[in-house]
């Protein structure tokens, strides 16, 4: 059984955080089903999602590989 601190704060049990993989700084997302509150650790995927398209390179990707690589 945790508590809710005065900040909002919660200690996840050590056996729930190994179980399921939780570390320190692992970013965690709440959803509401049901009536209920869901935790789970926000997968690296949906980290990766955030960055998709925020670099333009201003050309095809093949191109660009062709580019870096240079030619032989």
């Amino acid at each position: 059984m945790s508590r809710i601190t005065s900040k909002g704060q919660v200690t996840i049990p050590k056996e729930i955080r190994e179980k399921f993989g939780f570390d320190p700084g692992d970013e965690i997302q709440f959803t509401v089903l049901d009536g209920r509150v869901i935790v789970q650790k926000k997968s690296l995927r949906s980290r990766l999602a955030n960055w998709v398209g925020a670099i333009n390179i201003g050309t095809e990707v093949d191109t660009f590989v062709s580019d870096l690589r240079g030619s032989e």
